[in-house]
């Protein structure tokens, strides 16, 4: 069922990700975070919190993320612009899986958060900080624009050897007809 959810979120991610026609879209809730046992990443004893800013030296990000899961219509919910939204029915970045985080391209009044997403360098530094205050490195290995229709959804939620970071959000040919992206830009990172 997890997987299921997984997928679907991957497959709803077309609505996530800039300047459309619709309304700006609600603030999701935040949840208090879990006590932290460790600030060690990858160990099995970890109690990683929840994340609350990701910063990405490189490009210029700094921003707050907030907790994002599904509608009751299987779209994922997508956070405020100015946000970024890790979903929450995946693994926490510090965590082993492949933790998502989205944010939107640009908005009706300018660039947004992941404006430059597509544009970060194999190498580049990642950082989320959690509510307990604890940093998590990863390492940009690479990006890929694919049509939304073709989001290589394995890849993205696929397992992996160890906490990974895959941001998301929407690029290439803005279709003014449907207010939405055409495809979405993918960026995967690894642990530092």
């Amino acid at each position: 069922m997890r997987r299921l959810a997984l997928v679907a979120a991957c497959l709803v991610l077309a609505s996530a990700c800039g300047a459309n026609g619709s309304p700006e879209p609600s603030q999701p809730s935040l949840l208090a975070a879990p006590p932290s046992t460790s600030a060690t990443p990858g160990t099995l004893t970890q109690r990683v919190s929840e994340p609350s800013r990701i910063r990405i030296p490189s490009i210029g990000v700094d921003a707050r993320i907030v907790k994002v899961g599904l509608k009751a219509n299987g779209d994922m919910e997508t956070p405020s612009f100015g946000r970024a939204g890790w979903y929450s029915k995946g693994p926490k970045p510090g965590e082993d899986g492949p933790a998502v985080v989205i944010a939107h391209v640009d908005s009706k009044t300018g660039p947004d958060v992941f404006a430059k997403l597509k544009q970060v360098k194999k190498g580049a530094k990642i950082q989320i900080t959690d509510k307990a205050g604890v940093t998590y490195e990863f390492v940009a290995q690479r990006s890929q624009q694919t049509a939304k229709t073709a989001l290589p959804a394995k890849q993205i939620w696929g397992k992996t050897d160890g906490p990974a970071l895959r941001l998301i959000t929407c690029g290439g040919a803005f279709d003014k007809a449907s207010g939405h992206y055409l495809s979405n830009v993918v960026l995967w990172a690894d642990e530092a």
